[in-house]
């Protein structure tokens, strides 16, 4: 089932970001010469780079639209169909991808990247959704990890294809666009034989029968007592409520700390910088001082370092926990950028520098992978109950989206204007995180949402003289009279 839904999730936010690398100047040039045969103009380099990473970054765009209509979407046709319907966007996306050289159009591009955005920015906020609400509780951190594992995977795959052996030479790279269709097609194929989330068909469908059956077909076996009464607590808290929309968490004081826990955590993964080295790899290893034939080749090694990172995380976040996994990657992302700064400026002093910094780029990279590329995604699953959960995901998404599409373009400009000390302001980002992680975000290692939620309300009524809900109910209350015959 995570294999299934993960290789047309995830999977195609992580491919999509790496396959733009590679066409960079096939498309700029195809961008110059439409110019030219459209309207008579011959560009100069500054307005072919900013019309660049237009098309760069409005697959950000897409996602943070993605994003605001996952939440609906998850709530009105549940968490499977959601992902099987959001292939529409990405085979139209391919199709107009497919298409756009031979029509000379710009603009089908720039739809395409769109298009494909909106589908990343639903699988990237409905797939841990998905895997949160089926997993059993003591592997639930593992499988929501997944999404990731399969991000970094995805990246390794598009930095393969996008090789100039592959599709990434001058005459393909309309087929390396629409290439993302196929991960799609094993999904259309494979997800409709796998079950509903449980917690989805019990809690919002109130099924018990469709819910036990999914659990059985999940776990291969009978559904353990203690899991089935979980989730009947968790729908006899929110019996009664419907789905909250976003602007109604902002205003719910008994969730406010862990809405501002997940903006943070949502803005930090991208304000942290990492997703710009995919996006504009070439420039930062040009920075570094790598020769151009070389650096397609030290990408897929980048990728390659993610992946191995996220399959480390994996399997250390049930031992170790959320909270030092998110820190510890901050913290060590903070340390590599201070040291990949020192490397920049002495690059022409030392001869060996230049290597100090490739380093610097992978080490940042691990850290990113062993921390923050895993368990953001999957703590709005954890920290929110089952009405909350799409309207958390909506807030989280659209900020990742927004930022991501900030960072996509004002990064090359960084780059140009900042020159050496260019990540300064992201290693800035990765130390206030790990301080605001520190001081604010409780462990969720292994608890239920009533334990987590028990925490979380004594930061979100600090000062106030409110009763907790577990020391009002052991107060004794006077009853109602029973006769031993009525008993």
């Amino acid at each position: 089932m995570v294999t299934s839904a993960a290789i047309g999730g995830t999977l195609q936010y992580g491919y999509n970001l790496a396959i733009m690398n590679a066409p960079t100047v096939f498309i700029q040039k195809f961008v110059n010469e439409t110019f030219q045969e459209r309207w008579g103009i011959q560009l100069g380099v500054y307005e072919v780079t900013l019309i660049w990473t237009f098309i760069v970054s409005i697959f950000s765009l897409g996602g943070f639209i993605g994003a605001l209509i996952a939440g609906p979407m998850s709530v009105r046709f549940g968490r499977k169909k959601t992902m099987l319907l959001n292939n529409v966007f990405l085979i139209s996306s391919s199709l107009i991808a497919l298409l756009s050289r031979t029509a000379k159009s710009v603009e089908m591009i720039i739809i395409s990247r769109f298009l494909v955005g909106i589908n990343a920015g639903i699988s990237m906020n409905v797939q841990p959704m998905y895997f949160g609400e089926s997993a059993p509780k003591h592997l639930r951190g593992a499988v929501s990890l997944s999404s990731a594992v399969f991000t970094s995977f995805g990246l390794v795959l598009g930095q393969v294809v996008s090789l100039s052996e592959v599709l990434g030479s001058e005459p393909c790279w309309q087929y390396l666009l629409a290439s993302n269709a196929i991960p799609g097609f094993i999904q259309l194929l494979t997800l409709p034989w796998f079950p509903e989330s449980p917690r989805y068909l019990l809690i919002d469908c109130g099924d018990k029968e469709a819910c036990l059956m999914a659990l059985r077909r999940l776990r291969g076996c009978e559904v353990q007592r203690e899991e089935l009464d979980e989730i009947l607590q968790e729908q006899n808290e929110t019996k009664g409520e419907r789905a909250k929309q976003p602007w109604e968490l902002f205003t719910d004081r008994s969730v406010r700390w862990q809405l501002i826990s997940v903006a943070v955590l949502s803005s930090a993964m991208q304000l942290c910088g990492n997703d710009s080295i995919y996006f504009y790899a070439s420039y930062v290893f040009q920075e570094a001082g790598i020769s151009a034939e070389q650096i397609q080749y030290v990408t897929i090694g980048t990728g390659m370092c993610e992946f191995t990172a996220c399959i480390l995380c994996n399997l250390l976040i049930e031992r170790l926990g959320r909270k030092l996994m998110l820190m510890g990657g901050y913290v060590l992302m903070a340390g590599w950028a201070v040291v990949f700064t020192v490397a920049l400026s002495l690059e022409n002093m030392v001869t060996w520098m230049p290597y100090l910094s490739m380093t610097c780029i992978f080490t940042y990279i691990l850290s990113f992978g062993m921390g923050p590329a895993g368990v953001t995604g999957i703590l709005p699953t954890e920290i929110f109950n089952q009405t909350a959960r799409p309207a958390a995901y909506m807030t989280a998404g659209s900020l990742m989206w927004l930022n991501l599409f900030i960072i996509g373009m004002i990064f090359p400009f960084l780059v140009s204007g900042l020159g050496q000390y260019c990540f300064v302001p992201f290693g800035s980002v990765c130390l206030l995180t790990a301080s605001f992680i520190y001081m604010v975000l409780p462990e969720t290692k292994g608890k239920t949402i009533a334990m987590i939620t028990k925490e979380f309300y004594r930061l979100n009524y600090r000062g106030h003289v409110k009763m907790d809900p577990e020391v009002v109910q052991a107060q004794y209350q006077l009853g109602e009279v029973f006769h031993s015959t009525a008993l």
